[in-house]
């Protein structure tokens, strides 16, 4: 089924309880694998979900990515004290761009020390659209070494979110181990169907009705 794919996603800046509301009943009636809110809302949504299995995903150093490193661990521990299941890191671009690998391999382990002692996934937001093939490549390399456990394509603010050019890059570049979320611009089957064929296991995107929507009507919901 496509929905378990899916983590229902909104990080709109005015986003209001019925919104939230109307994201929580949307992810228990079409079973997404999670949803996906800003740090604000978390403590609320993990609440409303409580008795259904389904993942609370939030977002830290968002979604530009270069705080300060111990201001984004304060936010992940705070997010993780508010009941939040996976934390979607944006990665410092600015650091890639100035060949900061190993600092951003110090942020990176720091982080996911941290969800993994509270028994967290943490994903890191690449920002792909920023970045050339050989920067993707050696920022999957120093994240897959800090020990995070997926690498996730976009925030949806930058000018391009997920490409599948991108996806397999990733994918290439990565041990099996290591989980893909593609975001940023996908709101149909077909082109969540395309990112999970070129390897995501999970697909970021505020469109996750309308899919399975579309998926039924092509028959049964399958990938």
């Amino acid at each position: 089924m496509i929905a378990q794919y899916l983590e229902h996603t909104l990080l709109s800046p005015t986003a209001a309880f019925a919104e939230m509301d109307k994201l929580v009943a949307e992810a228990i009636e079409h079973h997404f694998v999670g949803v996906c809110v800003p740090p604000f809302w978390v403590k609320k949504v993990k609440r409303d979900l409580r008795q259904h299995d389904i993942a609370v995903v939030t977002v830290v150093g968002f979604p530009l990515g270069y705080n300060r490193s111990e201001v984004k661990r304060y936010e992940l521990q705070s997010c993780i004290r508010d009941g939040a299941d996976e934390l979607d890191v944006v990665m410092n671009v600015g650091a890639v761009k100035a060949g900061a690998y190993p600092w951003v391999k110090q942020e990176m382990a720091a982080l996911a020390q941290e969800a993994h002692q509270h028994e967290r996934l943490l994903k890191v937001i690449l920002e792909t659209a920023y970045l050339s093939p050989e920067e993707i490549v050696q920022s999957c390399k120093v994240c897959v070494e800090a020990g995070v456990d997926f690498i996730k394509t976009s925030t949806g603010y930058a000018p391009e979110g997920a490409t599948l050019e991108g996806i397999r890059l990733i994918k290439e570049s990565i041990p099996a181990g290591v989980g893909i979320k593609a975001s940023g611009g996908i709101r149909t089957l077909a082109q969540a169907q395309a990112f999970i064929a070129a390897g995501a296991e999970r697909i970021g995107t505020s469109a996750g009705v309308s899919i399975v929507a579309e998926a039924q009507q092509a028959g049964g919901g399958a990938v």
